[in-house]
């Protein structure tokens, strides 16, 4: 098997890992947070809960390490049809996400880390960095995943890597990232699940591809 088979194997498990594991660390936050921020401390006393939001902070890393394979790999199957502008608008994107959610996650796990150091006062403290951790991921990452996914189902269009359901269904889960994150945290989820959906079509495809070559 030569290397370009290989490649958009890759991106598709890269991009299935990525999906699996940025979807169960935003699950176990979500189901271990309260949706407000008035008892921003209390919840950190269930030790059941403060479980779930460590082994989610330490999926955040392996996920943004998946998904810049998953970057580097599409790029690498795009090769020289790849347009200037949405590449550089797919690639600028894909890698402020991942420093957001670095970000958003650096600045949750300090607020554990406030909240399991100090006691009595640190009450405004730790709701003021749990606040700006959420701001970070729910405001300015999901809003860069929504411009990643315009960019690639652009680049789709154009080079034809992608199939036509994908392309328009990563315009219409891209809109609402934009206009409609805010209403409900779930929303978030569209993303990963385009980038599983993408994948997986690029796994079936290259599967087919192999056996189309070993028949002839």
């Amino acid at each position: 098997m030569n290397g370009a088979l290989r490649t958009p194997r890759a991106a598709a498990i890269a991009g299935v890992l990525f999906a699996v594991l940025l979807t169960t660390a935003l699950t176990l936050v979500w189901l271990a947070t309260p949706s407000g921020f008035a008892e921003s401390n209390a919840w950190l006393a269930d030790p059941s809960r403060k479980r779930m939001i460590v082994v989610a902070l330490n999926l955040v890393p392996f996920a943004g390490i998946a998904f810049l394979w998953f970057i580097g790999v599409v790029r690498d199957r795009i090769g020289d049809r790849e347009d200037r502008f949405f590449a550089t608008v797919f690639l600028g994107s894909g890698l402020l996400f991942v420093a957001m959610l670095f970000v958003s996650s650096a600045v949750t796990a300090a607020f554990i880390a406030d909240v399991a150091g100090r006691t009595g006062a640190s009450s405004g403290v730790s709701g003021f960095g749990r606040a700006i951790g959420s701001l970070v991921l729910h405001t300015y990452a999901m809003r860069m995943a929504a411009v990643f996914t315009i960019s690639t189902a652009t680049i789709g269009v154009r080079t034809g890597f992608i199939p036509r359901w994908l392309r328009f269904s990563g315009y219409a889960m891209a809109l609402v990232l934009l206009v409609a994150v805010d209403v409900s945290r779930w929303v978030e989820l569209l993303f990963p699940l385009w980038i599983l959906l993408l994948s997986l079509d690029t796994l079936v495809r290259s599967l087919g591809h192999d056996e189309a070559r070993r028949s002839r």
